[in-house]
């Protein structure tokens, strides 16, 4: 399936607001390719294709995972906007025919993150809150980091604002997203006294 047929098939999992966020999503992770030097095309394709899954209705859900043996964890049993990153994963492998493991991870990560994140991983995980069409606060700040060199630096602060937002309606963060916050920040931490540590 090339690009274009890609998108085409698209249209029939996604509404056109959501078509235009893929799209920009694609191309924000194309340009933080070329700051981090990851591969344009695979992030292209996952940019296109990570939210693929984000419309599945609840009631949904169950038959797709039998249809393609997905175990939920407990979270994202109750939790759609958790559980899209995992089926949208198992559709774009066995519906959109994409067999590249990385860009299957990108997708499959790109909600809630992860410790030890590939480059394609991180780049879509970005991608998704920094694209053109997104406007909360903090977004200007994410941006910032993100195309001036500081991935992981964005990454938490992108999920210090996501924790921030579900603590504020009380509901429930993955734990995943916290595990992942603390990776990043030990990794940040770890890099500084690193710096610090050199003698010139």
């Amino acid at each position: 399936m090339n690009k274009s047929e890609m998108i085409e098939k698209l249209k029939d999992y996604l509404p056109e607001r959501r078509m235009v966020h893929s799209m920009n999503v694609a191309k924000s992770a194309m340009e933080l390719c070329d700051i981090y030097g990851g591969d344009r095309e695979k992030a292209e394709i996952a940019g296109i294709l990570h939210d693929v899954a984000k419309y599945v209705k609840f009631s949904d859900v169950d038959s797709y995972c039998h249809k393609y043996g997905i175990e939920l964890d407990d979270i994202e049993k109750t939790n759609t906007s958790l559980s899209h990153s995992i089926l949208g994963m198992y559709i774009a492998k066995y519906e959109f025919g994409i067999d590249d493991e990385e860009i299957l991870n990108a997708i499959r990560f790109h909600t809630t993150g992860r410790p030890a994140m590939s480059l394609l991983e991180k780049i879509i995980f970005i991608a998704d809150v920094v694209e053109v069409g997104r406007d909360y606060p903090g977004v200007d700040t994410v941006r910032e980091l993100a195309f001036g060199g500081k991935l992981e630096e964005a990454i938490v602060h992108s999920i210090d604002g996501t924790i921030s937002v579900v603590l504020s309606k009380k509901a429930v963060l993955h734990t995943r997203t916290v595990e992942a916050r603390n990776y990043y920040v030990k990794l940040i931490k770890d890099r500084e006294k690193g710096r610090d540590s050199v003698v010139f």
